[in-house]
């Protein structure tokens, strides 16, 4: 008796497909939505895609997806991505924001999930086909007063938190109905939250990120603090009519650094996106002319930078920020590079060890590898470079050159921090030793 009350709902399943509305559709489509669903409305924000699904010619559910949400503290705290991620990559997220199984079929409870996943298959290629942009994150809100969300979990969605029970009004005002929705995320491609977070994206998707801008998110008060860092350094520059001064030039450019630029034409252009309070509190001067604030150009920006000494700005850099937010070091990498263009009277080029924020990408302190000498010995003063007590609790993480017993010491007993340090079998015998002791799964590659 159950196989035969199954089998129409199979044979239902087997018969569904999926595709987006025809211009004709559409008002038909927007009907159905304000009469049956519980929203009562068809309006959808920004970007926006509208399936149906039909077996036989007949239709049985309609979804749409639209822009993501501004911002949701559930989905933030899920991503762990910055302000200033978020802003730029806010596109590669798409919101469900619609989902209706007409009442004629909703005697059939598997279809809401067959449907959600048959529009999940081909969403990214028609969002690229009609947007030019790929989706690697899907979000949903579901009122969980009236559903329960099984076909979300079904599709392989996560429930991650609430909302905060606000709608919009209008633009920039929220107003509180009271009926915070559980958020649903879903990822279309593998470690897709991993990409939105990482310091810089593939060349895939940096090319969609670059056209979208993101807003300071420093208050007047924070860049203040930053031009206190830099008037501690001294003015090479001589003579009469200097424009702006050296420090507000300086915290221009950590600015700049810190909104992703790359170059004076970036700090430039970064800069001048910046309000009248913001740059008064970077230390800007009025001109004379105008009466009003304006950003360094990015000849001026080539003149200051090229005085200094690097390390120097590097490290006041990361000083700053492990002032405005601690969490910069819950976790460091440390690792040595080549820098280019640097060539020593032996002709090989200048080696620096550096320590790099792994949340936010950001050195924080860097030191040059002596001639004839390797990172081993670098790593001390490296991490003594930073304020005492600031790494207790931190996990500092190095490549196989590290393992070392007195670095491991270093770490753990004078700074109170933890390690994650490769081993590829450069300390004799330790390498075996591991073998026998760990599970094999660590070795399986």
């Amino acid at each position: 008796m159950p196989k035969d009350e199954k089998g129409p709902e199979v044979e239902l399943i087997r018969r569904i497909r999926v595709r987006l509305i025809l211009p004709e559709e559409r008002e038909c489509f927007d009907e159905r939505l304000e009469k049956d669903h519980y929203l009562h409305s068809a309006r959808l924000g920004g970007q926006s895609l509208r399936y149906v699904a039909e077996a036989d010619g007949q239709w049985i559910a309609l979804i749409a997806f639209s822009g993501a949400a501004p911002h949701t503290k559930a989905r933030e705290y899920k991503i762990r991505w910055t302000p200033r991620q978020r802003a730029r990559r806010l596109p590669l997220v798409v919101n469900n924001s619609r989902y209706l199984v007409l009442p004629e079929r909703e005697r059939y409870p598997n279809v809401a999930s067959r449907v959600l996943a048959l529009c999940l298959k081909r969403l990214n290629a028609d969002w690229q086909e009609h947007w030019g942009h790929p989706v690697l994150l899907v979000e949903s809100y579901v009122d969980e007063s009236q559903y329960r969300g099984t076909c979300y979990r079904a599709c392989g969605f996560e429930a991650v938190g609430l909302s905060a029970g606000y709608g919009r009004s209008s633009r920039d005002y929220y107003l509180e109905h009271g009926r915070p929705k559980q958020l649903y995320l879903r990822e279309l491609r593998p470690r897709a939250m991993g990409l939105l977070r990482q310091g810089r994206l593939p060349a895939a998707l940096a090319e969609h990120e670059e056209t979208i801008s993101g807003p300071c998110p420093l208050r007047a008060t924070h860049l203040n603090s930053l031009l206190e860092v830099f008037k501690q350094f001294k003015d090479p520059r001589r003579g009469h009519g200097l424009r702006h001064p050296q420090p507000f030039v300086l915290a221009c450019a950590a600015y700049g650094m810190l909104m992703g630029a790359g170059g004076y034409q970036g700090f430039e252009d970064e800069c001048g996106k910046l309000s009248q309070r913001q740059l008064r509190a970077l230390g800007c001067r009025k001109d004379p002319k105008t009466r009003r604030f304006r950003a360094p150009s990015d000849t001026t920006f080539f003149r200051v930078i090229n005085g200094l000494e690097a390390a120097e700005f590097d490290l006041r850099i990361g000083q700053w920020m492990m002032a405005q937010e601690i969490s910069i070091l819950q976790a460091l990498a440390v690792d040595g590079k080549c820098l280019r263009g640097s060539g020593r009277t032996d002709g090989k080029p200048l080696q620096l060890l550096s320590a790099v924020s792994h949340r936010l990408r950001l050195t924080v302190a860097q030191e040059p590898i002596e001639e004839k000498s390797n990172e081993i010995p670098a790593l001390q003063p490296l991490l003594r470079k930073l304020p005492k007590g600031s790494l207790e609790g931190t996990m500092i993480t190095a490549d196989a050159l590290h393992c070392q017993q007195k670095s491991g010491a270093f770490v753990t007993q004078e700074l109170g921090a933890d390690f994650v340090f490769g081993l590829k079998g450069n300390q004799e015998g330790v390498l075996e030793r591991a073998q026998v002791r760990l599970p094999q799964v660590f070795f399986s590659r």
